[in-house]
């Protein structure tokens, strides 16, 4: 048994079962997500849970700037190079230089920051008292070192990503957020918000801690050596520097609306993310996804001058987004209230905090078919070899949000700052789309125009039943208790997506044959061969 579960955590993953791994996993990471906020709402006074968030910013910004964009971008590329030529001892040397190098910077700009954290701070959190100011301090301090952890993890994903092993890497998410969760359950009580901060450097070592292993088995041995004129660590270096950037330009962003909520209320910051994390849950599944399946398939396009190919697969992926994302976006904003109160109603999170996240939650919602079709062009981009072009778009979003954020936050409060993000993300595609038209002819055509219009049709009226259900239930359930409300959701849910398909499949709309030839060809087993190919023609 046990050598059965390590040849399947160790096996290659073709391009089909890869995606259909990462979304399955992608979608249980989130769900767990939304489950580890229910335990600290429950667990921890909403004011601290705003300074727990608060300080959460500073670390994950050394962490988007020094290791994901490198990741995504840079290392992966020049890895993947490496292997495919038969140079693994090169490579593993520039992996081994790689981890060294941010053990190094990642190590040493922790100190500089535990050290600076009390000056920093005032920063983050402006219109808090001095008591939070300290506890978001203290939080900070113990939170620096995942960041190190997360760093390793990603150098790790990287290897196992460039070998198809896309498994372990798929499931350390899972194990991150279940150590929080746990954590939560048994330290809150005797330990408060310090003893989740713990868990989070627990939870981040386990993330990295899962795929040594892996990595170990496919070859690697770390080295105590920085190879700096390998052309591979130049190079790196050289590739991260525009990821690095945009993804600087969203931290930033998200600093500057922390700095903002601080002076809405003590419980505006965990407002802004509880909210922020309940919307990021159909982005990820459905946009990221879906987006990191066809990646590959974009730059094989590319790379063999198909560009006809290239616009036909951006066309079908933009599809199958919209299908998930324009129906979930009506019904986010539908069921914002009920879904906070499920999620969140109990413990220490009472109706005005209630009220104050819903709200949020339904500004973010405008955002998600941007935020859910943003990935996708950014990656149509880098398979073109342009980061400048995303870089543009990110600054772009980053700065009307800001912008636009001062401007609504004073009359609107914190859903100034969700709706301000939402116009954000609209300009992004913008800016992402426009220029795809003159870079390589990608134009809509009747058919899409067609497609969009089927589904705004039947989401609308799914919209207008969801409305009615509501509105009937609610007079037979007792609304003031769980079952009642977890009553009145589910029959509109139900019914809603009920309609919103029967009008599809009345419409005619392709998507709904796609779902069910997902269902029908991953019931059966088939060969990888067959399995490339139709996922091909589905997505």
């Amino acid at each position: 048994m046990v050598k059965k579960v390590a040849n399947f955590l160790n096996q290659k993953n073709t391009v089909t079962s890869a995606s259909v791994i990462l979304i399955i996993t992608l979608f249980l990471s989130n769900v767990l997500g939304v489950l580890r906020d229910h335990y600290l709402t429950q667990k921890i006074v909403t004011d601290d849970l705003s300074v727990y968030y608060a300080a959460f910013r500073i670390p994950d910004f050394i962490f988007n700037i020094l290791i994901l964009g490198a990741i995504t971008s840079a290392f992966i590329p020049v890895f993947t190079n490496l292997i495919t030529r038969k140079k693994e001892q090169e490579a593993w040397l520039v992996a081994s230089s790689v981890i060294n190098i941010a053990i190094i910077l990642l190590v040493g700009i922790a100190i500089i920051l535990a050290v600076t954290m009390p000056w920093l701070m005032p920063f983050v959190i402006p219109g808090f008292s001095e008591e939070k100011k300290e506890l978001a301090t203290q939080l900070a301090r113990i939170m620096l070192f995942s960041p190190i952890f997360f760093g390793l993890s990603y150098i790790f994903s990287g290897i196992l990503n460039s070998f198809k092993r896309f498994t372990v890497y798929a499931l350390a998410p899972l194990v991150y957020n279940l150590t929080i969760i746990l954590g939560t359950i048994f330290l809150a009580d005797s330990a408060g918000i310090k003893g989740i901060a713990f868990a989070v450097v627990v939870g981040a070592f386990l993330h990295f801690l899962i795929q040594l292993p892996i990595a170990s088995k496919l070859g690697f041995n770390w080295t105590p050596k920085i190879d700096w004129k390998h052309w591979g660590v130049k190079r790196i270096g050289l590739l991260m520097i525009p990821r690095a950037l945009a993804l600087g330009a969203s931290q930033i962003m998200l600093w500057i609306f922390t700095a903002m909520a601080s002076f809405l209320g003590s419980y505006s910051i965990a407002a802004y993310n509880l909210a922020d994390n309940i919307q990021t849950m159909p982005m990820v599944v459905f946009g990221t996804s879906f987006a990191t399946a066809i990646f590959p398939t974009l730059s094989e396009a590319v790379s063999a001058d198909r560009l006809d190919e290239f616009k036909i697969q951006i066309i079908k992926t933009m599809r199958t987004v919209l299908f998930f994302l324009v129906p979930m976006t009506v019904i986010f904003i539908l069921l914002r209230t009920q879904m906070v109160r499920i999620l969140y109603g109990s413990g220490h999170f009472g109706w005005e905090q209630t009220i104050t996240t819903a709200n949020t939650l339904g500004y973010f919602a405008i955002s998600l078919v941007f935020t859910g079709l943003n990935p996708l062009f950014s990656r149509a981009y880098f398979a073109l070899h342009n980061t400048k072009i995303p870089m543009i778009s990110t600054f772009s979003g980053a700065l009307i949000s800001v912008l636009l954020g001062k401007l609504l936050a004073p009359s609107m409060g914190v859903s100034g700052l969700a709706l301000a993000f939402s116009i954000g993300s609209a300009i992004s595609f913008i800016f992402l789309y426009v220029p795809l038209i003159k870079k390589v002819n990608f134009r809509l055509s009747g058919d899409f125009c067609l497609f969009l219009t089927k589904i705004l049709v039947a989401s609308i009226l799914m919209g207008l039943v969801i409305q009615g259900t509501k509105n009937i239930i609610s007079g037979l359930v007792n609304m003031h208790t769980f079952l009642g409300i977890a009553a009145q959701t589910l029959t509109a849910l139900i019914v809603g997506l009920a309609v919103y398909i029967g009008l599809c499949l009345i419409l005619r709309c392709e998507e709904v044959s796609s779902i069910k030839h997902v269902f029908r060809k991953y019931a059966y087993k088939r060969s990888d061969d067959e399995e490339t190919a139709k996922s091909e023609d589905l997505i």
